[in-house]
């Protein structure tokens, strides 16, 4: 595939939980950028000809036996360098510095008192200021290669900035990425385009143009199949995808019947009769949920539930090449960049599998087909914000992320109809309350939950014994992290209240507190 024509920015990643925001920051300030992990960096520097290159941060420490570093390359080539919390101990030990631990560590929130003059703040901090930075470091340098200075220190990081202004290499021992350093977007937009010279032409009206033109050239005058979920990734794909191929692209919903209230009625209206995409419904609800009924492992519910979709998916695809117009050669994804970046851990090794993916996979193999994964460099806030460029409603563009196995993963315990009717219910309900308060586009993810335990509860003057719903709401950039949403309890009392009344088999509501860590988002 085409490589973009941007300006580029490489971020060595060692391994830190908050890489994928240096990339967020670098792309928000309108540069395209790609992270790597440090095993294959050398390469990825030598492919990329990037102009300036962000070492993470990462749990690791430079005095283990065999610990991450970064290319000599990186810092050879003269380009402007940006080291930030291990990125900063790596650069100083790389470049004959030294790192110790045993002194006084520093997490959370600090302030840095900024001592000289950096171009790496120049216009933003000035001499004599203190600045709310966020920390989270054990190790620290304890003295600076030759050619770099102290330029901001912190009560526990005497070299909370060292750089060295003639080569260009700037340190940071705190984290500019998160949102707890105020003015860290700042300093990123400020390093990689005024440091670095990129040009901050990576928009997605650009994206756009190049994508259909990529598609164009990828396809030719070959047909596509896109399954569509009712999900933002896999709708703004199969409108880019329609957008530049016409009719050459067929799509096919499976309604599993596993989908939120009304879900699969507003993708056929919208893509079909809106659009008017060639569009293939099928309604698999009862072989789907036939072959759940009692099942309550949640591995074994997806595993079902990706081998039905994959039969069902391949017979519908099948029926395609026989109207006359050619078989189908490629399989569309919408595949996000997260999906694709390799992870690193503590290690260096795979990281561990918490759960199998929400995504079906296997579709490609089994089918013989290529894949078309025009939006495989996008984060999801890009992807949104490509709907928007391409006209998509609101209403799909802001839609929160849905897992592929749907309310099956939300329903622990056995499923069965009734079982899913009733979450379903209580789930559109908690939905209404959350857009009629105007929080919807606050919260990243928000769903109810049928815990597989029934209450005594009161009505009228009856005793009931019916089941449990939580709701679960949380505020995330990635999914990798989240914190549970902080309602108004008053909001919760009367969300709690209405699905109590209005739906039948619920006598009892809880609210999630869990953040993840240690939690996931989903409850399976």
């Amino acid at each position: 595939m085409t490589e973009p024509s941007h300006d580029k920015v490489l971020i060595v990643d060692f391994g830190s939980q908050v890489t994928q925001l240096i990339a967020r920051r670098v792309r928000e300030a309108g540069v395209y950028c790609e992270i790597h992990p440090f095993q294959k960096a050398e390469a990825a520097f030598e492919r990329l000809q990037p102009k300036g290159v962000i070492l993470s941060g990462g749990p690791a420490s430079v005095l283990d036996d065999n610990a991450p570093s970064a290319p000599a390359a990186v810092f050879e080539a003269g380009l402007p360098v940006m080291g930030i919390c291990y990125g900063q101990q790596t650069t100083a030990h790389q470049l004959g510095g030294t790192v110790e631990g045993g002194h006084a560590a520093e997490f959370g929130r600090a302030f840095v008192e900024i001592n000289e003059p950096s171009a790496l703040y120049e216009g933003i901090w000035e001499v004599g200021e203190k600045h709310q930075v966020w920390m989270s470091h054990g190790d620290r340098v304890t003295k600076l290669p030759e050619g770099f200075a102290v330029r901001a220190t912190s009560p526990n990081a005497p070299f909370a900035i060292a750089t060295d202004e003639e080569r260009r290499i700037y340190t940071t021992m705190f984290h500019p990425e998160v949102y707890h350093t105020p003015d860290g977007a700042r300093l990123l937009k400020h390093f990689v385009v005024d440091i670095c010279g990129c040009r901050p032409d990576w928009t997605m009206a650009a994206f756009r143009d190049e994508a259909i033109a990529r598609i164009r050239e990828q396809v030719g005058d070959g047909r596509v199949i896109c399954g569509l979920s009712g999900g933002v990734d896999s709708a703004v794909a199969a409108v880019l995808i329609h957008e530049a191929i016409g009719d050459q692209l067929t799509c096919i919903l499976v309604d599993h019947g596993l989908m939120r209230m009304n879900e699969a009625k507003e993708v056929v209206d919208l893509f079909r009769d809106h659009y008017n995409i060639p569009l293939i419904d099928v309604d698999a609800s009862d072989t789907f949920i036939s072959a759940l009924e009692g099942v309550s492992d949640p591995e074994t519910k997806r595993k079902i539930i990706g081998s039905l979709f994959i039969d069902v998916f391949q017979a519908e695809a099948n029926k395609i090449g026989s109207d006359g117009k050619g078989e189908p050669q490629f399989l569309a994804q919408g595949t996000l960049y997260p999906d694709v970046i390799e992870s690193v851990s503590f290690t260096g090794g795979p990281s561990v599998t918490i759960k199998s993916h929400h995504n079906v996979g296997g579709l490609p193999e089994r089918m013989n087909l290529k894949l078309v994964e025009p939006l495989r460099e996008l984060f999801k806030d890009e992807v949104r914000a490509l709907g928007r460029e391409l006209g998509l409603p609101e209403a799909f563009v802001g839609r929160h992320p849905f897992p592929g196995p749907g309310l099956a993963i939300r329903c622990p315990g056995g499923i069965s109809r009734e079982k899913l009717e009733i979450l379903r219910k209580a789930d559109a309900i908690y939905l209404d309350e959350i857009r009629k308060a105007g929080l919807y586009d606050a919260i990243w993810q928000a769903f109810a939950v049928l815990l597989p335990v029934q209450t005594v509860g009161v009505m009228g003057d009856g005793r009931t014994y019916d089941f449990v719903c939580a709701l679960r709401a949380v505020t995330s950039v990635d999914g990798m992290t989240a914190d549970f949403f902080h309602y108004d309890m008053d909001f919760l009392g009367a969300t709690a209240t209405r699905i109590i009344n209005e739906v039948k088999g619920i006598n009892r509501v809880v609210y999630d507190v869990t953040s993840k860590p240690p939690g996931t988002i989903e409850w399976e």
